[in-house]
């Protein structure tokens, strides 16, 4: 029977939601409703919707909520999570309100789909750069184990939403005419973004942490299973459009050489490993490699993917690995992954 689905905001995340709805062909209605904090019209995914304003009568005779976008990160799951639930309606939530509550499984099904059991009616979806990230480190650590990770992020503008991809239009076209000239929205970014790269994504903590990077260490600890991995993370956003780069120092518990570690990420699904002599060498190099770059994500055959590349060992330490991965932050690191949640209690039959 075609499951009745309602999406839960409409930001760039929620738009990608309803075209890889589409794109799958789940077995569903079709449209499915969309509901946000205020009612309007709204063309996604090239079809016109009447966005609806939510409400508890929302979710009667519904059987799956996709809380999605801004609206979905803001409080819209803090604030109907509860009547979704009594009204039976199984919850994948792409907010960060509930990724750290121990009731509640944070999934990534690639990983640890196991994590839900048939009781589970609320599920959360982590962090875009989290996902991105353990992709890699889990089965480096099935290989090998893990002992500590540092990691540096190159976070697309995309990660904060609409607004912030056009304030980077706005701001380059500005400094193209005069770097001067740049004015910014402080409520978007603290700095202007244009041609600059600002080493502060969320807020700050006590420590000097952000709250970007706490996300980091905490949520992939939660999805792996191990409080034990020393993570240090350091976030910074880019003036990327769509797209986020990752390079990681990995040290491992047992010896994994920078060949064995491609074998190993290759065979893992989700992950795809671009390093090996380039064949089109323009800069005649021969020891010039191929490697992901954010504009690999809008190749079909990659956008769904982790990118893996510049995988080389590192020779400050015994068991040490650095690598640079690259993902799209819209699909795999939010819509596609509530979408495969989903998709994998179709297949063992929780609904």
């Amino acid at each position: 029977m075609a499951a009745k689905v309602i999406v839960i905001g409409v930001g760039m995340v929620g738009e990608q939601i309803i075209s890889i709805l589409k794109e799958r062909n789940l077995p569903m209605e079709w449209p499915p409703k969309v509901y946000a904090t205020w009612e309007r019209e709204e063309i996604l995914s090239g079809e016109r919707f009447h966005v609806q304003k939510l409400s508890a009568d929302s979710f009667k005779g519904i059987d799956v909520a996709l809380f999605a976008g801004k609206e979905g990160a803001k409080g819209a799951s803090v604030s109907w999570r509860n009547c979704a639930e009594a009204a039976g309606v199984l919850c994948i939530d792409n907010g960060s309100d509930f990724r750290l509550d121990a009731e509640v499984p944070l999934v990534i099904p690639e990983i640890n789909l196991d994590a839900i059991k048939p009781h589970h009616r609320f599920i959360a979806s982590p962090n875009c750069s989290t996902i991105q990230m353990a992709m890699v480190l889990a089965p480096i650590r099935q290989a090998a184990g893990l002992r500590r990770v540092v990691v540096s992020t190159y976070q697309s503008v995309s990660g904060w939403g609409v607004s912030a991809n056009n304030e980077l239009r706005r701001q380059s076209a500005q400094a193209l005419d005069s770097m001067d000239a740049i004015d910014f929205n402080p409520a978007i970014f603290p700095k202007p973004i244009a041609f600059n790269c600002i080493p502060q994504i969320d807020k700050f903590t006590e420590d000097g942490s952000t709250k970007e990077e706490m996300k980091m260490v905490l949520e992939t600890r939660k999805i792996l299973q191990d409080d034990r991995i020393a993570i240090s993370a350091t976030a910074v956003r880019v003036p990327v459009f769509v797209g986020h780069g990752e390079s990681i120092n990995i040290e491992t518990e047992r010896k994994l050489t920078a060949t064995q570690a491609r074998e190993v990420l290759s065979a893992f699904p989700g992950v795809m490993v671009i390093d090996q002599p380039n064949p089109v060498n323009l800069r005649q190099d021969p020891l010039e490699r191929t490697y992901p770059t954010a504009e690999d994500i809008r190749k079909p055959d990659y956008q769904d993917a982790v990118l893996v590349g510049r995988i080389r060992e590192d020779p400050t330490i015994d068991n040490g690995l650095n690598l640079w991965c690259v993902s799209d932050n819209l699909r795999k690191g939010a819509a596609l992954n509530v979408i495969q949640i989903w998709e994998g209690l179709l297949k063992r039959g929780i609904r």
